[in-house]
């Protein structure tokens, strides 16, 4: 079988807390709501988004 290739679909930045989740439709990131409150964190802020080497892109199917 041929690996899948995984794609995150939730981010977080681990300085601010601001949330995005990836749009399929628009192809990009937004913002995300939570509890009927945008998520936006600190606009000021150069995201540190919580991605790290533990993500492993490639799923091997069974």
């Amino acid at each position: 079988m041929e690996p899948q290739l995984r794609r995150p679909t939730r981010r977080e930045c681990e300085r601010c807390g601001r949330v995005e989740r990836w749009d399929d439709t628009e192809a990009t990131w937004k913002i995300a709501t939570e509890d009927g409150e945008k998520q936006v964190g600190n606009p000021y802020c150069i995201h540190e988004w919580d991605i790290n080497g533990r993500f492993v892109p490639f799923e091997q199917s069974a």
